[in-house]
């Protein structure tokens, strides 16, 4: 699944999330499904923590929130 947001694409598969930034082709966030939290109630937040290595997005709706949601099988807190 492809997801289109104000800063990028994330590409949304049942194991993996990638995502990439249009202002920086070069730079591409790559996490499991494992890994990844998403946060709904207005925050619109993707994070992921592999170990030693935490990031996050803010997206642009909670529709994205709740598509990513559905894809990966995570839960929205």
């Amino acid at each position: 699944m492809l997801i289109e947001f104000s800063q990028g694409k994330i590409i949304v598969t049942p194991h993996e999330i990638v995502v990439r930034f249009s202002s920086l082709p070069q730079c591409v966030l790559q996490a499991e499904q494992s890994a990844v939290s998403l946060f709904g109630s207005g925050a619109n937040i993707l994070m992921a923590n592999i170990g030693g290595v935490k990031w996050s997005v803010k997206l642009d709706t909670p529709e994205q929130i709740e598509l990513i949601s559905q894809e990966l099988g995570c839960e929205i807190a």
